[in-house]
């Protein structure tokens, strides 16, 4: 599924691509915008949807930037309907750069949240009225976007941004894999319940099949990552068991001495 995308260009190096679905939810945004606001409120519908995911691309580079400080490798940023994803060779395992790495996506939205915050706040909290399809309702719509995104990817589930913040913090006192069981076990607990209250109190359905699915992606990455320490704990001892023959007695012939006949 993964492969299903489209390279668009590189930005500091690395390659942005949309997933195919990805035009699935412009398609989605143009009819609804269409439905309610005519040509006008499908073409706005679909600006907001792709400045929206500008966002998206920014948050991610945040993450990718910083990353590349620590000499990790990022060949491109995936964009799915859900969000974006940043591809890393590896995830350091010192704490401090885990920790560095993950804030700096959150990090970016609230910095451009504090860009449009002085445009938009008295829109945003209901002190003057909007023209519909202006650009003060534009950058009201990007300031709450950027708000809830930053703000949501700080929950504490694993492997969201706040889960792995949680992980990094917990991997100062315990090893990496048992900073990894809890934090996992930290989403097994909030994710049904956010999912719960996202369904329940808001009917929010596609908020709650997310959180399910962040919990699905979450258990597979930590049974990966225990299969990997579990092969490199029995390599480590099957490396400790063998009998290492020097070269130059491997290289001579045995020789037999006989003695007097």
């Amino acid at each position: 599924m993964l492969g299903w995308s489209i390279n668009l260009f590189r930005i500091f190096g690395i390659q942005l691509a949309v997933h195919a679905t990805f035009f699935l939810l412009l398609a989605y945004a143009a009819f609804d915008g269409w439905r309610t606001g005519g040509l006008t409120g499908l073409v706005w519908s679909v600006l907001v949807t792709v400045l929206f995911f500008v966002c998206v691309v920014l948050h991610e580079l945040g993450h990718s930037l910083t990353a590349k400080r620590y000499g990790v490798v990022v060949p491109r940023i995936l964009l799915l309907p859900i969000g974006g994803m940043a591809e890393m060779n590896h995830i350091p395992r010192q704490p401090s750069a885990e920790f560095l790495i993950t804030v700096a996506g959150p990090a970016v939205n609230f910095a451009l949240a504090a860009i449009l915050l002085p445009f938009s706040w008295q829109y945003a909290l209901g002190l003057e009225s909007m023209v519909e399809f202006s650009g003060a309702e534009l950058m009201t719509q990007l300031l709450l976007a950027n708000l809830i995104m930053g703000t949501f990817n700080l929950l504490p589930v694993y492997p969201m941004d706040g889960g792995r913040i949680l992980r990094s913090i917990l991997a100062i006192w315990l090893p990496y894999l048992s900073a990894t069981r809890w934090a996992v076990m930290t989403t097994r607990v909030l994710a049904p319940l956010l999912a719960f209250v996202a369904v329940y109190f808001f009917d929010l359905w596609m908020l709650g099949i997310l959180f399910v699915f962040i919990l699905m992606t979450g258990n597979t990455e930590y049974r990966f990552l225990r299969q990997r320490e579990e092969e490199a704990a029995y390599w480590a001892a099957m490396a400790r068991r063998v009998v290492v023959v020097p070269a130059a007695a491997a290289a001579e012939p045995p020789q037999l001495h006989h003695g007097p006949n």
